[in-house]
């Protein structure tokens, strides 16, 4: 699943994991923060906003949830859904697709692959569905830092989007 020197492990996600996951969330908001990044995350923990600790309970319970593992470590979550969230102004596919809702890992750990290692993951659970598309939305501000990541792991800039006055980019992937 990586191609780096580190064993990076995958596993299904379990309810259990939403505290780890929270964890990362708030990590994630605090370093973003240090960077002058307040626009993407805001500056509240993701445990701290309203809904936020019952969203990341209701992704791993109603959701596919996949939680990346160092040395039996969770440094990484990434949740898959079948389409993007309701709350989002994204349109269907018209086709069948799987759709990452949430991708984070743990800051402490950056550099390692993570982020490309759940992708990929996200990648084989597509095909092994039958599913010729992966889809996911991101924040597009910041000098566009994250839409490059995803185009990096081989996701093409479909549509522009605006959730409030947080610009937003939907990318894809075709599985094949």
């Amino acid at each position: 699943m990586n191609d780096s020197t580190y064993d990076i492990r995958i596993r299904p996600g379990r309810p259990e994991d939403a505290a780890g996951i929270l964890g990362m969330l708030d990590a994630a908001v605090v370093w973003m923060n240090q960077r002058g990044n307040t626009e993407q995350w805001g500056t509240t923990p993701y445990s701290e906003r309203p809904g936020g600790p019952a969203r990341v309970e209701r992704y791993t319970t109603e959701n596919a949830p996949y939680i990346a593992e160092l040395d039996g470590t969770p440094v990484g979550a990434l949740v898959l859904d079948s389409g993007p969230s309701p709350q989002m102004p994204i349109a269907a596919a018209g086709e069948p697709e799987r759709y990452v809702r949430l991708l984070v890992s743990d800051r402490r750990y950056a550099g390692l692959g993570i982020g490309a290692a759940l992708l990929a993951h996200a990648v084989e659970e597509a095909r092994r569905a039958g599913v010729g598309l992966l889809r996911v939305d991101c924040w597009a501000g910041g000098g566009g830092a994250l839409v490059a990541f995803y185009e990096r792991n081989g996701f093409t800039s479909t549509e522009r989007f605006l959730s409030g006055d947080w610009p937003g980019q939907v990318l894809a992937r075709r599985v094949g």
